[in-house]
């Protein structure tokens, strides 16, 4: 992370998170929301706001929860117009301290690791915005053709191999017993 330059940068001083919840309210200005659209491949993110409570947790863990909430357009899979969407996600996140090793809970939160003391919470919103996304949006009526089959295409049945060893089989004439 250290030099890493972010679309959404909102750091947060490890210090400045205490046992007592804080509050943090957060919008992506029209420059970067820009720059995460070209990021993620989308046409447009038209809004991106979080608002989070944070606290300390015992063993030096901070947990951040909250609401996301976009609009982003994207180009649909069949027809490739604009399709316009509405994202409200929820936000579990955990930020571990420097050296700390991630928990094996499935089920938990998902886990940062931090670098110098930092709490990048832009770039924690930015992924899981990136999450959120409708991986195949569809314009309304927007229909495959019938004979179009999503997946693998099945291989063409190959022309049966023709044996080059026929031809000189010919020209050597009937097998001889000998």
């Amino acid at each position: 992370m250290s030099g890493t330059t972010f679309e959404f940068s909102r750091p947060i001083p490890w210090g400045g998170i205490g046992k007592q919840e804080r509050r943090e309210e957060l919008e992506a200005n029209e420059a970067e929301r820009a720059a995460l659209a070209a990021r993620f491949g989308i046409l447009a993110i038209d809004r991106l706001t979080v608002s989070l409570r944070m606290r300390q947790e015992p063993g030096g863990s901070v947990r951040v929860r909250g609401l996301m909430k976009a609009e982003v357009v994207q180009a649909c899979v069949v027809t490739l117009e604009p399709v316009r969407q509405q994202v409200e996600e929820a936000v579990d996140l955990r930020f571990l301290p420097a050296g700390a090793e991630p928990e094996d809970d499935p089920d938990g939160p998902d886990e940062i690791p931090t670098e110098n003391d930092i709490l990048e919470l832009g770039e924690a919103v930015a992924e899981q915005l990136a999450l959120a996304l409708d991986p195949y949006p569809r314009a309304p009526g927007a229909q495959l053709e019938e004979n179009y089959s999503v997946g693998e295409a099945e291989p063409e049945s190959p022309e049966p191999r023709r044996n080059p060893f026929l031809g000189l089989a010919a020209l050597k004439g009937p097998k001889r017993d000998g």
